[in-house]
């Protein structure tokens, strides 16, 4: 068998060498394997099918993540989804990373050079976690929700940060002390548990979910706060996991609708406009990174 490179296959093909590269990562080249960085193509291979919107139906965003991530390929939605989400949910929380940094981190590992800046290694652990919660959100994409689930998350956020080390602070576990959200009072501890059972009892009694159930549960997690921090966090990854499950465009919600996405939590049992228009708005710009990766929703 004669294998060719990705910039044989562009000119063969009479396409970017960025397409050919795209195809193999969604497996849509057969024969071709991943040999470090570099891809190598069967000289019979076909070159896949462009079908626009109506694309292979193997081609949706949870099955490029899914190959993305396991071929680790650089450069495509796995990758702009981990940076993107990671530094802009980490950054609403606190998270001094820049977007630069963030991406620096994930893709050699490594915090590189900061200069006269002094980094919270909080922030570049939990970033590196944050990553890690992605990943694992990709692969429970479509397995049912539950507690432990959300539970993991929380303990793969928050191992090795300063606060594990705290004695009144359960990593992986529902809080031990009561807290507050924007200044408005959240379940007890000793009412947490009870609250998120019966919070997922709700959730699974309405079957095939809606965009508005899944941001109904985000709301009624985020009020019962469960956890001592880290709620945030864990409440969008699970939009983002449930998004994936019941084939909705997810989205990242970022700094610019920090503020909308507040007010949208808030007002939600008054308007649920606002946090419905808020999310839709991030879910068209996450739109326009699948139409530039020709993903099909």
């Amino acid at each position: 068998m004669i294998y060719l490179s990705v910039a044989e296959t562009a000119k063969r093909w009479n396409i970017s060498e960025r397409s050919v590269r795209n195809y193999c990562a969604q497996g849509r080249v057969e024969g071709a394997f991943l040999a470090g960085k570099t891809w190598s193509i069967p000289e019979d291979a076909i070159k896949p099918e462009r079908v626009g919107k109506k694309r292979n139906s193997a081609q949706t965003l949870l099955y490029v993540l899914k190959s993305e991530k396991k071929s680790r390929y650089p450069g495509g939605i796995y990758h702009r989804t981990q940076i993107d989400l990671t530094y802009n949910s980490n950054h609403m929380e606190g998270s001094r990373l820049t977007h630069e940094q963030t991406r620096y981190i994930f893709e050699t590992n490594t915090i590189g050079l900061v200069g006269n800046e002094v980094l919270n290694v909080d922030d570049v652990i939990e970033t590196v976690n944050h990553f890690r919660c992605i990943d694992r959100v990709i692969d429970c994409a479509q397995t049912g929700l539950t507690e432990a689930f959300i539970k993991e998350l929380h303990l793969i956020l928050k191992t090795g940060t300063s606060d594990s080390r705290k004695e009144w602070f359960a990593v992986g576990a529902y809080k031990k002390m009561p807290n507050e959200v924007g200044g408005m009072e959240t379940a007890l501890p000793e009412e947490a548990g009870r609250k998120m059972k019966e919070l997922l009892v709700w959730y699974h009694q309405k079957g095939e979910k809606s965009l508005d159930d899944i941001l109904e549960f985000h709301v009624r997690f985020e009020k019962i706060h469960p956890f001592q921090d880290g709620n945030g966090r864990v409440g969008r990854l699970i939009m983002f996991k449930e998004c994936l499950k019941y084939k909705i465009v997810p989205f990242i919600i970022e700094e610019d609708l920090k503020l909308f996405y507040y007010r949208g939590l808030k007002e939600w049992s008054r308007e649920r406009g606002y946090l419905r228009d808020t999310c839709l708005t991030a879910q068209d710009r996450y739109k326009a990174y699948l139409d530039y990766f020709r993903i099909s929703y």
